[in-house]
């Protein structure tokens, strides 16, 4: 299918490429279909893009890249909600801010996407983890920003 992206004009997106988001994510419940690109092959950062809105992208990273014990309990609802049947079956981003001060980049540990790359399903959950962070400072994660 051919989309048309804001930030990387027209592309094309195989079907098998296209992650279903049967609960949308927060804030965007109506927005259902992503895919992720790669802006730079050698980037550790990724993009989450909207198939239902080409204006809509989210920047993600692999928290296990910056860091190492980040380990997510999910639920059994979400188990189930996902199709998940093996543990290789799941992939977790998480969402990146990238704000005007580079120093503050920051990436969303509290809430994560998890993907079952296997059957193409997609959920953000919650993780109530202590050291999963709001907003976990990718340079400097001494401290964690006040909302």
């Amino acid at each position: 299918m051919k989309l048309r992206t804001t930030r990387f004009g027209e592309i094309e997106v195989a079907d098998d490429k296209i992650i279903n988001f049967p609960e949308g994510l927060l804030g965007f419940a109506d927005k259902k279909r992503y895919t992720i690109l790669s802006g730079d092959e050698d980037s550790l950062f990724k993009w989450l893009q909207c198939i239902d809105d080409g204006a809509l992208a989210f920047i993600t990273i692999e928290p296990d890249i910056f860091m190492e014990k980040y380990s997510l309990d999910l639920s059994d609802t979400d188990v189930a909600a996902l199709s998940i049947e093996t543990p290789s079956d799941v992939h977790i981003i998480t969402l990146v801010t990238v704000p005007a001060d580079p120093s503050k980049l920051s990436s969303n540990l509290q809430g994560p996407i998890v993907i079952n790359h296997r059957k193409k399903l997609g959920k953000q959950v919650i993780s109530t983890h202590p050291d999963h962070k709001l907003r976990y400072f990718l340079m400097n994660n001494d401290k964690e920003e006040e909302c």
